[in-house]
Parts: C-alpha cells; sequence; structure tokens
C-alpha cells in the first residue's frame, strides 16, 4: 500500500464523517449506537449485533454456528457465549483458543456461511503473523516447566487480604498516623488488586476475578468493554474504552475537538477519584433506563463492592457512618491511582495506532494491529509484580490474554524471532514517556503518517 499524504487523511476523515465509516478502514460501517447513551457494555454488544450480520447466533470469519446447546457444556464458563451471541466473535475465538482440535469442533455447530461481509478489518490468514506465532506459541508452551510457582497468584492473594486487613484497620485505630498509613496502603492495594485481578477476568470462571469487583466495578461489564471490545479492536473506534470517556477526555485523534481538551490532564485529576463509584451509579441508572436491565443484566456478585465497608464496620467496631467514611475515602483513592495506571499504561502515545492514522493495508492481520496499537515499558517489563499491578508485558498479553503471567515470559525468544520475520512493530518505552505521550493524545487533532 503506497504511503499516503496529509491531504489524502483529510478527505478521508471528511469522507468518513460524512458518510459514518472508520477512516483507516473506510470499508467498515461506523459502529452503531457507539455515540448513544451511556456507552455501556450491553449497549455496545446491541450496537455490534446490528453490524455483525451474525443472524442471532455467533460469527466466527465467514461462517455461522449455533452453540445454544453448547453454552452450558463451554470450558471457558457460560457466561463467554450468553454476552456474545448474536455477534461476530472471530477475534476472541482465535486469541482465546491456542488448542487446534476447538477448530475442528465448530463443524458439529455449523449452520451456514454469512450473508455480509465481516465488519471488522482483521485478518487470520494461515501464513500470517499471527497463526505463524500462535503455532510457535503452542510448542513453546510444552516446554514450560509443569511445576512452574504460581507468583500471580500469590501476588493477588497478597493484595486482597492487605487491602482488607489495612481497610479495616484504617478505622479501627485511634492513632493519626496509623489511620493514614492504613488507609492509603488500602487504597494502593485496592487499586493494585483490580488490576492484578483482571488477567483473571480473560480466563475460564475462577473465584479471582471476583475481587475486581471490591472497585465497585463489575466483571461481567468489564469482559465486555475490556476482553471483548478493548482487547479485540484496540484504539479502532469499536473500542469502548476509548468511546466510554467521551466527551470528558479524548483519545483518538480529532478535528473538532472541543477547546477543553488542553484542560485534559485536570479533568483527568478530577474524573478518576470517582471511576469506580460512577460506574456503579451508571450501572444502576441503567435500570430506570433499560427495560428489563436488572432481570438480564446483574447478579450477585455486583454487590462484592459493598462489601468492603460492611467488612470495616464489623471487624473494627467503629460505627457505620465511619467505616462508611473511611471506605469512600479509600474507594476515591484507589479508584484515581487504578484510572492513572489503566489510562497510562500502554495505548496512548502519538507513535501508536489510532482510528484515522494511516495503515499499512487496510485488512492487517489482527496481530500486526494489536502491537501497532501497544507500546511496552522497559521499566515494567521483567518484574513479575510490576507486570502485575502495572498492566505489564502488554503487547504478549494482548496477543494471549488468557496465559498466565508467569508464563508469557517463556513467550519471548519466539514471539521477538516472528516479529523480526514479519517486521512487526513491537517497541518499547518508558512509563514517563507514555505519561507525556498520554497528555499529548488529549489534545492531539492532526493524523499520523505511520509509514513515514
Amino acid at each position: 500500500m503506497a504511503p499516503k499524504t496529509t491531504e489524502y487523511l483529510e478527505i478521508a476523515h471528511q469522507r468518513a464523517t460524512e458518510k459514518k465509516t472508520h477512516v483507516s478502514f473506510p470499508q467498515l460501517k461506523y459502529p452503531s449506537l457507539r455515540d448513544d447513551g451511556l456507552r455501556d457494555p450491553i449497549q455496545w454488544l446491541s450496537g455490534k449485533a446490528m453490524d455483525d450480520g451474525a443472524d442471532g447466533m455467533w460469527r466466527i470469519h465467514n461462517a455461522i454456528y449455533d452453540f445454544e446447546t453448547f453454552i452450558d457444556s463451554h470450558p471457558g464458563g457460560a457466561e463467554w457465549l450468553e454476552l456474545t451471541k448474536g455477534t461476530d466473535i472471530t477475534e476472541a475465538f482465535e486469541c482465546h483458543h491456542l488448542n487446534p482440535v476447538v477448530e475442528k469442533m465448530l463443524e458439529k455447530y455449523y449452520v451456514k456461511e454469512a450473508t455480509t461481509p465481516r465488519n471488522s478489518p482483521f485478518t487470520f490468514h494461515e501464513d500470517g503473523f499471527y497463526k505463524s506465532l500462535k503455532r510457535a506459541a503452542r510448542e513453546e508452551l510444552k516446554k514450560v516447566p509443569k511445576n512452574l510457582p504460581k507468583y500471580s497468584d500469590m501476588i493477588i492473594d497478597g493484595l486482597f487480604f492487605a487491602c482488607l486487613v489495612t481497610a479495616a484497620l484504617s478505622v479501627w485505630s485511634k492513632t493519626y498516623w496509623v489511620v493514614m498509613a492504613s488507609y492509603l496502603v488500602s487504597s494502593l492495594t485496592l487499586a493494585w488488586s483490580v488490576v492484578a485481578s483482571h488477567s483473571y477476568i480473560h480466563k475460564k470462571t475462577n473465584w479471582r476475578m471476583y475481587i475486581f469487583n471490591l472497585g465497585l466495578w463489575c466483571y461481567r461489564d468489564f469482559r465486555v468493554s475490556h476482553a471483548l471490545s478493548h482487547h479485540l479492536y484496540t484504539n479502532t473506534l469499536m473500542d469502548l474504552e476509548i468511546s466510554s470517556f467521551e466527551p470528558f477526555v479524548f483519545w483518538n485523534p480529532r478535528r473538532d475537538k472541543p477547546f477543553y481538551v488542553y484542560l485534559s490532564f485536570f479533568i483527568e485529576c478530577l474524573l478518576f477519584p470517582f471511576t469506580f463509584i460512577l460506574n456503579f451509579i451508571k450501572r444502576c441508572l441503567l435500570n430506570f433506563i433499560r427495560k428489563d436491565y436488572f432481570k438480564k443484566h446483574y447478579r450477585w456478585h455486583d454487590s462484592i463492592g459493598l462489601l468492603l465497608p460492611v467488612w470495616m464496620w464489623v471487624v473494627s467496631g467503629c460505627t457505620f457512618y465511619e467505616a462508611f467514611v473511611g471506605w469512600i475515602w479509600i474507594n476515591c483513592t484507589g479508584s484515581f491511582i487504578f484510572s492513572h495506571i489503566g489510562s497510562n499504561a500502554a495505548h496512548h502515545h502519538p507513535k501508536i495506532f489510532k482510528d484515522g492514522d494511516e495503515v499499512r493495508t487496510e485488512t492487517p492481520d489482527w496481530g500486526m494491529h494489536e502491537l501497532e496499537a501497544v507500546m511496552d515499558r522497559t521499566d515494567i517489563n521483567g518484574n513479575i509484580f510490576k507486570v502485575m499491578t502495572f498492566f505489564g508485558d502488554h503487547a504478549l498479553h494482548h496477543l494471549f490474554p488468557t496465559l498466565d503471567h508467569d508464563v508469557l515470559p517463556y513467550l519471548y525468544p519466539v514471539f521477538l524471532e516472528h516479529c523480526k520475520k514479519f517486521k512487526a512493530n513491537f517497541r518499547l518505552t518508558s512509563s514517563y514517556d507514555l505519561f507525556i505521550g498520554q497528555l499529548k493524545m488529549t489534545v492531539k487533532k492532526d493524523f499520523t503518517l505511520l509509514n513515514e
């Protein structure tokens, strides 16, 4: 594909605005419902179902499958299939399943060929980067020691325990410095627990994924906004983790950004302490906006976040009011820490792909795209504690989201070999550079010629 000019991209952006398409991928329809309502995960799934041509079933590549009788038998848990019914799950199917036996099993549930093109730009050719890497990764995983220590499990368990103990201590103690130290440690371990638990949300049903709800969030919603949206369509218009922050923070380049984008850093500092609480309030509001929302989408584990103040009250012996106020401080501070870690982790930098930037091809290999949309950090990778608490090993985690972080380091040799062979754009930088880059992206209006 010949390099485009700035003028070309300006015309492409204008046409995309008029025709409601993507800029980088003009063959795609603009995601339905993207800019409507509260931009919640269920709305995202509804809009995707409108665009995917799955005929109310499940689409993989250009075929339609009916997994209705398989839902309860799905090894990863029924929830994955329940959430994705009526949508194209090609990207999720490819990166969530490393065993080739799964592909042969599809024949049993085949219904028919799809009648419309996929509304996704990504390809999975057998001789392409991702499929080649996946085959090589399967072989490498056979060499991983069987008795590999589960440091990732130890880390999240320790963070969870520390959060509970220090939260109770912060309202039990009468000594000012003990209270302040406990409050800060509890806030930090709450944020880190939520960050670390996100890795378990990608996997089959397990108890550690519920720790994510400790911050008043819903891991079920996060499976949609993060695992099914952000991870699979990173930095495109289908990435809910970008669109859900609009119109407060704009990370995608847009010519019509409002004047207040120059205050984005201050907006983030004001917004991030309340991210946990605002997400909880938004889910409560949906009960009044969406018919049958409570019945269809609420689960028992949505109340886990409310158990923390009850724990603080019961264990410490303080009044419930004191426990509630202490919990609000811990929750808001933890929310501030978590949101800053997440927004500066890997995806927002002028050298990272955003919809509107030039791409090598309008039908890229999915794995190649993921690397265009990610930058790893030299000061995070290599330390399992930092990796677990700061979204480290980000590129490999995006490519193989269901693998333990303990295992990912074993894949680096074959990963780097394939990056060199296919000229994939794997990059490393510092956390400071990504922080500055994230701030630049909030005010960036011009598109980037990535091939220059």
